[in-house]
């Protein structure tokens, strides 16, 4: 009889990143200002943990190379070049990547190029090739075997949401397979086949449910699987999520280890697993994770150095100024620019219609940090507002679809019988100003007090009621288009026009060729509570 050899415990720490955007410097492209995010600021915390622990594997989980002006101008003016974010995380050692959906934004030819460039696998395995039926970014996941013998597998996975916001032309000959299903599969293959010690799945997505009670948190499309895959996929110790942007630390569901870590570089994500060895085989006795942020810190010169030529582009880019403004159309206050008609989304409205020769058109305020325009303007703070690479596209719906985009668009406040607040809807988990629109072409009133469902209290064109079996051509982002956001009445519409440039290239095409834009609005719709306009002041009498 062999007598059971024993064997010191062995622990792993996974350290992540997740939906860093294109963050690669401490600053904000709207002015420059300081901003605790990028990559600059997490490699010296990056590097002192690799040296403090004995076993480490570095992931990143998606969104990496699209969210700032930076990435932008690196994808339409310096791709000749090796990309940026690709040399930062070669620099840094990752292990290996996990597809994002914003990874498709600059197309299939940039994000190929990103990948060839990398010293490091990118996985998603329920991305495949619709040809072949097998994983299109190569091996779905990465399995290390440490000189101890534990053996380690990481499976990346990718929200298969992801067709109903992106370009079609991105996604040619690619197919999303659901996620938890995928999981499943390679999962139980990783333990039986791999006869993986330790199994990590690498999740861009999510968690569709509240993870105290397990109540639906959101609409079960699918975007969002993390909850479902603690629940229903065996065999996994340790969820590695992101896409929601939410800080998720300390927690299991089920007995899995999870985590999610903001985004925008903020955070570092560790999770540890402990493994002992009992009769003759590694078992996992204990998993951590935690969130590690970065004080004080001295921005890593290696980072800096090799961002700094696209950085230095990218400068010399936003100051260019291109035009002027008539009046005033700064956003002093985000919540009334979306109570009450602003300066600034009149204009991207009108430059919509224009653009597309559509006499309708829906746009949003996509965050809380847009600042307008000043009386100046710059390329800067053209993509500080346009922070997304969408082109637009002009649907055929009808007015009963307009009443159903309005209704959901309503959907975005909730009236405490004094104010107007942004609902749990379109702020938890996740802040989704951008899923709020605003109309011009239309006349339209919504008032919030109304119940969920029936606040349109006025829905008009040119002083008549809207024919709900009417048709009307919309001019709309490439994301609201196919449903994005919530909005199924959209989806599967007959494209009447598809105009492929970038909707911030024709903001700035337009200003060009004004000169001088000239602050107006013409109060073609408004939000009441009881049939009393929210909003009085300043914004509403513009």
């Amino acid at each position: 009889m062999i007598p059971n050899e024993t064997k010191p415990p062995f622990t792993l720490t996974v350290l992540y990143t997740t939906d860093v955007h294109g963050n690669a410097l401490p600053h904000h492209y709207a002015d420059n200002s300081p901003s605790p995010t990028g990559f600059a600021r997490l490699a010296p915390l990056i590097r002192a943990e690799r040296r403090r622990h004995d076993h480490t594997l570095l992931l990143d989980n998606g969104d990496l190379i699209q969210g700032t002006p930076f990435t932008y101008y690196y994808s339409r003016f310096a791709s000749d070049g090796p990309h940026p974010m690709i040399s930062v995380l070669n620099e840094l050692g990752y292990d290996a990547a996990v597809i994002g959906n914003h990874e498709f934004n600059y197309g299939m030819d940039l994000l190929n190029k990103a990948v060839r460039e990398s010293r490091f696998p990118w996985m998603a395995a329920n991305i495949v090739d619709a040809a072949t039926g097998e994983p299109y970014f190569g091996k779905p996941y990465l399995l290390k075997e440490y000189p101890e013998g534990v053996r380690v597998a990481v499976l990346g996975l990718t929200t298969h949401y992801t067709p109903n916001w992106e370009h079609p032309r991105n996604l040619i000959g690619l197919v999303f397979k659901d996620a938890c299903e995928t999981a499943k599969i390679w999962v139980k293959r990783l333990k039986e086949e791999e006869r993986a010690d330790l199994v990590i799945v690498s999740y861009h997505g999510g968690f569709e449910r509240n993870l105290d009670t397990g109540e639906l948190t959101e609409n079960e499309t699918g975007e969002n699987q993390g909850y479902r895959m603690c629940m229903e996929v065996p065999g996994i110790d340790i969820l590695l999520t992101g896409h929601q942007h939410r800080e998720i630390d300390g927690a299991c569901i089920n007995g899995v280890r999870i985590i999610q870590a903001g985004g925008m570089g903020m955070h570092l994500g560790m999770a540890e697993a402990t493994l002992q060895w009992e009769n003759r085989a590694w078992r996992v006795t204990g998993t951590e994770s935690k969130l590690l942020h970065q004080g004080e810190f001295v921005p890593d010169p290696a980072v800096v150095e090799l961002v700094s030529g696209v950085e230095e582009g990218t400068q010399r880019w936003l100051d260019q100024p291109i035009g002027f403004v008539e009046g005033d159309m700064t956003i002093a206050d985000p919540m009334k620019a979306r109570l009450a008609e602003h300066p600034y989304i009149e204009f991207l409205n009108r430059v919509q219609m224009e653009a597309a020769e559509a006499d309708i058109s829906c746009t949003s305020l996509f965050d809380n940090w847009s600042p307008g325009f000043g009386s100046r303007i710059t390329m800067r703070e053209i993509v500080a507002n346009y922070i997304y690479p969408n082109t637009l596209k002009v649907l055929r719906v009808s007015g009963q679809d307009i009443k159903d985009a309005l209704e959901r668009a309503a959907a975005y406040f909730e009236w405490t019988g004094s104010e107007a607040r942004v609902s749990a809807g379109f702020s938890d988990p996740k802040p989704q100003h951008y899923n709020y629109d605003m109309w011009e072409g239309i006349e339209y009133e919504l008032d919030i007090a109304r119940p969920l469902g029936d606040r349109v209290v006025k829905l008009e064109q040119d002083g008549k009621p809207l024919d709900p079996a009417g048709e009307y051509d919309v001019a709309m982002n490439n994301y609201r288009a196919v449903g994005g956001g919530e909005y199924p009445m959209f989806k599967d519409k007959p494209v009447v026009r598809d105009i492929t440039v970038d909707v911030s290239e024709l903001l700035a095409g337009y200003i060009l060729e004004k000169g001088t834009i000239k602050a107006s609005v013409n109060r073609n719709w408004k939000v009441t509570a009881n049939g009393v306009e929210v909003v009085k002041g300043e914004e509403a009498e513009r």
